[in-house]
């Protein structure tokens, strides 16, 4: 896990399926997904905060935590979302680099995040290893947590 693919809102962008998909360069395997290299290798600061945030469209941040409306109403709802679909929350990632550093967080993300498999990080948007899990996918496009 790298520190430079934790965006601002708390996301694991190496976890992400737009990541991983240029990682892999899985359109060139058949697929046909947008690529993203992350939130901060992309200038862009967070794809999820930064249009309705303007601390973090403006860079002031590095992280939401910093700001004095940590949490705030779009985080909270992006968060339970997240929570509830993906198996992640951002908040709970931000208050762990606050309380407990950067180190401690990328060390529990690569453990959580492991295939069983193969060692490779597994999607949070599917639940998918895109090393070892490819056929899944291939079945089913719209493939999410062990649902087929």
């Amino acid at each position: 896990m790298n520190e430079d693919l934790i965006a601002p809102c708390g996301m694991n962008c190496a976890l992400c399926a737009a990541y991983q998909f240029r990682l892999h360069d899985l359109n060139k395997k058949g697929f046909r997904r947008t690529y993203c290299p992350g939130c901060i290798p992309r200038g862009q600061n967070c794809l999820h905060m930064g249009d309705v945030c303007e601390q973090l469209a403006q860079g002031t941040l590095r992280f939401c935590f910093e700001c004095a409306v940590y949490p705030c109403k779009r985080l909270k709802a992006l968060d339970k979302r997240y929570r509830t679909k993906y198996h992640m929350s951002m908040i709970a990632n931000l208050d762990q680099i606050r309380d407990q550093g950067m180190a401690a967080l990328l060390a529990q993300e690569a453990q959580k995040w492991r295939c069983p498999t193969c060692g490779g990080s597994l999607c949070c948007h599917n639940g998918l290893c895109m090393n070892c899990q490819l056929d899944d996918l291939r079945r089913n496009p719209k493939y999410r947590w062990n649902e087929d």
